[in-house]
């Protein structure tokens, strides 16, 4: 039997690893860390060529081990990939991938039983504690809209992306209010990429006139505290990214004066090769809104033909293999405590779940995660 069993290797599963290592926990022997991915990197070994670590996305070191400084011209997928297998490798974690973990049950406070598919079998182990750091990347979300069955176009995610030169000559409709959303908007009307786009979101493109910067902790704490709330009273929690607004950064307006970035509202119905918007409603802009002229809906019944709808509507957390333990509340959510302590089950713990889901909140949680799986494995929690 394993002290504890970590599910996932990326940010936070390999900062939870550390922490348990520094407490003596030793891997391969006492604890065991799974890994669904072919290879080192997590979510960002999937991520689109386009996207380097030189502009607006970063990424936070891991404890004790430095990121090299990034070529801003490299892939992010590559570079993480290099620098997640390094500190594998470091601190000889001995991760086991690909290892998909299908289940987790067993009664408390008895051991738990993680079943997983590795090198082409099914296997099942025991852990006395197991730390659940799978993230979101591998549950996307699409909404339902009436019709989506009946188009006849193409349809893919923020996880199916790869490169603009995919969508030449199209005519794209990109759906979602985040910062993805507004990158690939901007990356399409770059030579080589669609005809054409559209954008749609529910609410007014919600631009805020800060940076993203490390050094705004206070507005950074702010965003965490909105989500953390959730997550406390067991409420089903909205992404930190959801929380945190479009940075005003030139490139961001400009695609706004040219009118790339400017959202049409969001549709009622799809049909075989065209949408249908379903105008303003009762959407009243802010009249504080940084770019009040990134909101023009079209009217009702505006019929809109598209190529392809690309949907960047988020990502859900993949926590399926925990349903066995029954730790959702009616609401659909999971209370948890302490940023990482599950109230329902002492045995499991969740790093970079709700108000931790973000490249600074994951190593934080990780570590949190990590020394409180060695509290209570020696009896001092």
């Amino acid at each position: 039997m394993y002290s504890v069993i970590i599910v996932g290797a990326g940010q936070a599963g390999l900062a939870a690893a550390h922490a348990l290592a520094r407490k003596g926990i030793a891997p391969g022997d006492e604890m065991l860390i799974l890994d669904g991915n072919d290879g080192p990197g997590g979510a960002w070994r999937h991520r689109w060529d386009s996207l380097t670590l030189g502009n607006a996305h970063g990424i936070a070191d891991l404890p004790g081990l430095p990121m090299p400084r990034p070529d801003p011209e490299v892939p992010a997928s590559d570079l993480v990939a290099d620098y997640y297998g390094t500190y594998e490798d470091t601190f000889d974690l001995q991760v086991r991938r690909p290892a998909r973990v299908i289940r987790v049950d067993g009664n408390a406070p008895g051991p738990l039983t993680v079943t997983a598919m590795m090198d082409g079998q099914c296997s099942c182990l025991q852990t006395r504690m197991l730390i659940n750091a799978t993230g979101t990347w591998t549950h996307p979300y699409i909404p339902y809209v009436p019709g989506i069955d009946r188009f006849t176009g193409r349809q893919l995610h923020t996880t199916d992306y790869r490169r603009k030169e995919d969508f030449d000559g199209e005519r794209v409709l990109v759906v979602g209010g985040g910062l993805s959303a507004v990158q690939f908007l901007l990356e399409l009307h770059e030579p080589g990429g669609a005809a054409s786009t559209v954008w749609a979101t529910r609410r007014p493109p919600n631009f805020v006139d800060r940076t993203f910067d490390n050094d705004d902790g206070t507005w950074g704490r702010a965003v965490e505290r909105r989500v953390r709330a959730d997550t406390e009273r067991g409420r089903r929690p909205a992404s930190v990214v959801r929380n945190t607004g479009i940075p005003a950064l030139p490139r961001y307006l400009d695609g706004v004066t040219a009118g790339t970035l400017v959202s049409r509202g969001m549709f009622t119905r799809i049909d075989e090769s065209s949408v249908t918007f379903g105008g303003a409603g009762d959407e009243i802009p802010d009249p504080d809104l940084v770019r009040p002229d990134s909101w023009s809906p079209f009217p009702a019944g505006h019929r809109e033909p598209v190529d392809v709808i690309f949907w960047n509507t988020g990502f859900r957390p993949a926590l399926n293999h925990l349903s066995p333990l029954h730790l959702r509340e009616p609401g659909g959510g999971i209370t948890v405590t302490n940023e990482v302590e599950v109230v329902r089950d002492d045995r499991v713990l969740l790093a970079g779940y709700g108000s931790t889901a973000s490249t600074v909140g994951a190593n934080r949680a990780g570590r949190l995660a990590g020394q409180v799986a060695a509290r209570r494995l020696a009896g001092n929690d």
